[in-house]
């Protein structure tokens, strides 16, 4: 398994750059590979711009390459979902299902899959996060260590996704400049301690959770099961405990509104935690129906 660092050029995700690209790639496929025709004009964007941008439209699953013959990309059926439904990307329901395709990136997103599923420390300094990476780069019999820098580049990228401006440099940062990230939205890193340059993973609140975005991606983790546990739920790898940050309670508030528009029941009975799903349905279900919710205000 091959694992990617820098593949983002230092460049974390815009405000507006999601979106643009979709539009652009719904117009003109070959967007990337053109060579009469100029991404960089086309995009409005320079050269590195561009080929971050290629890179992060797969990396949050909106759009994917074939691996070989012609590189031209396409919608895959969650960017088509959202190219109809939140082509700007405002709804925070959007940003987490993005979220969750990015954090179990495990090859292309490596370092994103390991800050999310493998990364224990709830406080951490860049030195502890890089050290842990190297670490678990070696026990996974990978060739090669990847440059240091590429992993520190990585760390920084991974804090400039989730930290919005106005918390690293509040002097700084006026209204209309749009450098933020929309994952900072989230919440999920937060400022420990300034003076020493330390950082936390933080739990996002429960209210900021549609429960079609998060039984999307329980239905998707548990793969035709009906039925899973909830300490799976929350520690492992992928699943909605790890790539949302959850603590267990945060967790069951949630799964409790789950339950409460009638898609799973929660189990506490003779010794089992798990929670059953009432009824079938695939990632692409959950996600139709969480715009349908949306579009009716509900």
């Amino acid at each position: 398994m091959a694992m990617k660092f820098r593949a983002h050029e230092t460049f974390f995700i815009r405000k507006g750059w999601l979106s643009k690209g979709m539009e652009r790639i719904v117009e003109k496929p070959d967007l990337f590979i053109d060579r009469d025709e100029n991404p960089m004009d086309i995009l409005g964007i320079g050269a590195n711009m561009v080929k971050a941008l290629r890179y992060w439209l797969q990396a949050v699953g909106l759009t994917s390459e074939p691996p070989r013959g012609r590189r031209i990309q396409s919608l895959t059926r969650l960017g088509q979902q959202i190219y109809r439904n939140d082509r700007y990307i405002e709804e925070l329901g959007t940003l987490y299902l993005l979220q969750y395709q990015l954090a179990k990136q495990e090859c292309e997103a490596s370092a994103w899959y390991f800050f999310f599923n493998e990364f224990n420390m709830s406080e951490f300094t860049k030195e502890e996060f890089v050290q842990d990476l190297q670490n678990y780069i070696q026990m996974s019999e990978e060739e090669g260590m990847p440059a240091i820098r590429s992993l520190n580049d990585d760390f920084s990228c991974i804090i400039n996704t989730y930290l919005p401006r106005y918390k690293t440099n509040p002097g700084k940062v006026s209204p209309e400049n749009n450098i933020d990230c929309p994952f900072g939205e989230l919440g999920l890193i937060d400022i420990a301690n300034k003076k020493k340059k330390t950082y936390k993973k933080s739990i996002p609140s429960a209210r900021s959770f549609n429960p079609w975005a998060v039984l999307a991606v329980i239905v998707d983790q548990a793969d035709g099961r009906d039925e899973i546990g909830l300490n799976e739920l929350l520690t492992t790898p992928c699943n909605i405990g790890k790539v949302f940050n959850l603590d267990a309670i945060t967790m069951l508030d949630i799964l409790h509104e789950i339950e409460r528009i009638g898609k799973i029941k929660i189990i506490r009975t003779a010794g089992l935690d798990v929670i059953h799903i009432n009824e079938q349905l695939t990632f692409d279900d959950c996600v139709r129906r969480y715009y349908e919710t949306i579009n009716e205000g509900l």
